[in-house]
């Protein structure tokens, strides 16, 4: 079996280990593959596995012999799921491989925009403390979050483990999604309209899927229902957020502040409105990004390959078995 993968730098800059997937066959791993490239890579692969690279309709005539494509991600919004369903080729993602580690990004963050660690930390190296008369000062007054409330859009494993962090922070929490159900054991938690969530939470987080029903779901509209000083965290997907809308909100003090590990588009362009927002935090795509959630990828991608090879796959997301 022939196994290419097409942009394998980011996942893996050598510090995390391949075998899994070199094991299970003939492997050949580009660190990136431009467009133009993809026909001459893919030729002859049983199997093609991409993290970022796109695969959209046109380029499904490009690869003739791929037989399975493997997303190296859970979001698999580069792949043209259905026109690879219509050529009876499963795509296959992975799931929950960095649950805690994006959760805990999206707190790092919240906490950093509450409690103004890196500003502080850089007005005593500057020697403000140093000139101080007094025994402390502060730049920003800090924000505690207990008793405050987390208002979760989307509630798969990153939502729920974001939800246990903000409990465990005194945070009540609410949930909005599109099914409401196994409600936590913690207390206090409801299930929400998004209407209900918006005007109730302090802080919202975002943690659901890019789909044309969520694209843009944090617009002026939804960010004028938000009570004023609010904050907002997005480890998902870029456009599920009107980047504009968003930075008038700051501008405006709607939002306190807002904490991003994405954009719409990635790298940013130089006039994305967020990189001149106030009290905006901005980090490049690296909630995934920990040695343990890359080695995860890699195994669990081994094991999709390894059941669709048995003829029983799993993490189908295009419904072709």
């Amino acid at each position: 079996m022939k196994i290419t993968i097409l942009d394998g730098a980011v996942l893996n800059p050598g510090d995390v280990d391949w075998g899994p997937v070199t094991s299970l066959g003939e492997v050949t791993i580009y660190d990136e593959t431009p467009p133009e490239k993809l026909a001459e890579r893919a030729k002859g692969a049983d199997v093609l596995l991409t993290n970022k690279t796109p695969l959209r309709r046109d380029d499904v005539d490009k690869i003739p012999d791929v037989r399975m494509v493997g997303v190296l991600a859970t979001g698999y919004n580069t792949v043209d799921i259905a026109a690879l369903a219509d050529r009876g080729v499963p795509v296959c993602n992975v799931v929950a491989y960095g649950v805690s580690d994006v959760a805990q990004h999206a707190m790092a963050l919240l906490l950093e925009l509450c409690r103004h660690t890196s500003l502080h930390t850089a007005s005593v190296k500057k020697g403000d403390w140093l000139k101080c008369r007094s025994w402390c000062y502060w730049k920003i007054p800090p924000v505690c979050l207990e008793g405050l409330t987390m208002g979760l859009i989307g509630f798969g494993s990153i939502g729920r483990r974001m939800g246990e962090l903000a409990h465990a922070f005194g945070m009540s929490v609410l949930a909005y999604c599109r099914t409401p159900k196994d409600p936590p054991a913690y207390s206090p938690f409801a299930f929400a309209s998004l209407e209900h969530l918006l005007a109730a939470a302090n802080v919202v987080s975002l943690h659901c899927p890019l789909t044309e029903s969520t694209r843009h779901i944090i617009n002026a509209k939804t960010l004028a229902l938000m009570p004023k000083g609010s904050f907002l965290l997005n480890t998902a997907r870029g456009p599920l957020v009107d980047e504009a809308a968003a930075a008038a909100a700051l501008k405006s003090g709607q939002l306190r502040g807002l904490g991003t590990d994405v954009l719409s588009t990635e790298p940013p362009k130089a006039d994305n409105p967020l990189l001149t927002a106030p009290n905006t935090l901005i980090t490049p795509h690296i909630a995934w990004a920990t040695t343990r959630a890359r080695q995860n990828i890699i195994d669990l991608t081994a094991e999709n390959i390894r059941r669709w090879q048995a003829g029983t796959p799993i993490n189908v997301v295009n419904g072709v078995k």
